[in-house]
């Protein structure tokens, strides 16, 4: 499985785009928020995805530790992949 990470404001370092829902299988999220801007903007796109908010805050810091440990413990149950 590869991952792309992606960004929902437009000033992001790589900013969703069309081409990245179309070519994303799951589609994972920080905040409610982040679902709603990118099913507003990709409605057509997200038609076969899955688009999943991981309920955590956007207020960390690229690879902060504490980021990570909620990505490891989070992920693999809500998108049904097995940790490593």
């Amino acid at each position: 499985m590869e991952a792309i990470g992606a960004g929902t404001n437009s000033d992001a370092a790589t900013p969703v785009s069309g081409d990245l829902v179309e070519w994303a299988d799951v589609i994972l999220v920080m905040e409610k928020s982040h679902k709603n801007k990118i099913t507003k903007k990709y409605k057509e796109l997200l038609k076969d995805k899955r688009l999943v908010v991981l309920d955590i805050p956007d207020n960390y810091e690229y690879m902060q530790p504490e980021l990570i440990q909620l990505l490891k413990t989070r992920m693999p149950r809500l998108v049904g992949i097995r940790g490593g």
